[in-house]
């Protein structure tokens, strides 16, 4: 990453924050403040930046791996939800209660326990008082959260802004030193061009030190069929068709970073428009307009909206959301594909973790 006058102004305040969290991990280290250890087996799915990582589709991604075998549970903060304390995901879920990830989480994995506590370790207590049987617990954004003790730990990095070339905030992305990939088990680079060649793989592998202890993998994303968002809660496993007359798409997004879903719609549609908002986005009327208002602007009759689906997630749980554009809107799904021809390998020390450190096994 190419230093702005923005980094170099900042440098003071980041050389601070990073002093101060310096501190923090020298008392987790040293034993001086403590970290809880559960005999349950825990992977930690984090990144050293701030969003934009992925994290939400490889936690689905290892819960769908354990699901066949183990009882699993996921457990989130629940970020910018409306809610504070230990909350389990039932059928009064909804964004604003437990946060969009967690609900995007629970409405596509309705046979997985999924909970939110901003307190990752009561968290934990909570979810292994009600649901003894557990086998296995994620823990979502949990790699900063020095409290708990992980078991595994993945420690995710955008192919685009690997931790490697970036520093610490405000001056850069990164909520610790770079050194702090050191704690991870599994380093994983996300969001690859599907196409990388050997050599791109080469090339990366080169940017990263990894201990004997780690391993390092590299994952990209395969789209879906576009999926109806008002359907979303009930067609959970189904995949809309859509017809290959549409010429034109608004993608409305409240991402850290929907580069790729463009790129990947612009390959399809003749014509792309975009809305894109901050992310974790709290959608207002008032956007909700401006959504309206652009889709009418597109000058063609077969049109659709498109959005991710943790945007889907927060526009079915919206009363807002205007009732006209509900027809219009679809869902890209996503879903985690690990490449280099390492899948296994990955699958098995996942598998292999739980499996040899579970309580019921």
């Amino acid at each position: 990453m190419k230093p702005t006058w923005r980094n170099i102004i900042l440098i003071p305040f980041s050389a601070l924050y990073g002093s101060i969290v310096a501190v923090r991990n020298w008392m987790y280290d040293r034993g001086i403040a403590h970290s809880t250890s559960f005999s349950t087996p825990l992977i930690s799915v984090g990144n050293l930046a701030i969003g934009g990582t992925g994290k939400t589709p490889h936690v689905e991604y290892v819960l769908q791996l354990l699901k066949p075998q183990f009882k699993t549970a996921m457990l989130s903060r629940g970020y910018k939800r409306k809610t504070r304390g230990y909350i389990l995901a039932d059928e009064k879920a909804s964004s604003t209660r437990i946060g969009d990830e967690p609900y995007q989480v629970y409405l596509k994995n309705k046979d997985t326990i999924v909970a939110v506590d901003e307190n990752r370790v009561r968290g934990v207590k909570n979810l292994l008082k009600q649901f003894p049987q557990i086998n296995a617990i994620v823990l979502d954004d949990a790699f900063q959260h020095r409290r708990i003790n992980a078991g595994l730990s993945l420690l995710l990095t955008d192919y685009a802004n690997l931790y490697t070339h970036d520093s610490i905030l405000p001056g850069g992305n990164l909520r610790e030193s770079k050194h702090g990939f050191k704690r991870a088990d599994i380093i994983l680079v996300t969001k690859c061009p599907e196409d990388i060649s050997d050599i791109g793989i080469r090339l990366l592998e080169k940017e990263f030190v990894v201990l004997p202890h780690q391993h390092l993998f590299f994952s990209t994303f395969e789209y879906g069929n576009l999926q109806p968002v008002f359907a979303y809660q009930s067609t959970e496993d189904s995949e809309a068709e859509i017809a290959d007359e549409i010429t034109s798409v608004l993608i409305v997004s409240g991402i850290a970073n929907p580069a790729t879903m463009i790129e990947k719609l612009s390959g399809i549609y003749q014509n792309i428009d975009t809305l894109s908002f901050p992310d974790h986005y709290n959608f207002k009327p008032s956007d909700y307009k401006l959504i309206e208002n652009t889709f009418k602007k597109i000058n063609h009759p077969r049109k659709i909206i498109v959005t991710t689906e943790k945007d889907a997630a927060r526009f079915v749980s919206d009363k807002n959301f205007p009732a006209e554009l509900k027809q219009y809107l679809f869902a890209l799904p996503i879903k985690v594909k690990i490449l280099n021809q390492q899948e296994n390998i990955f699958k098995n020390k996942i598998l292999n973790y739980v499996t040899e450190n579970s309580r019921n096994s």
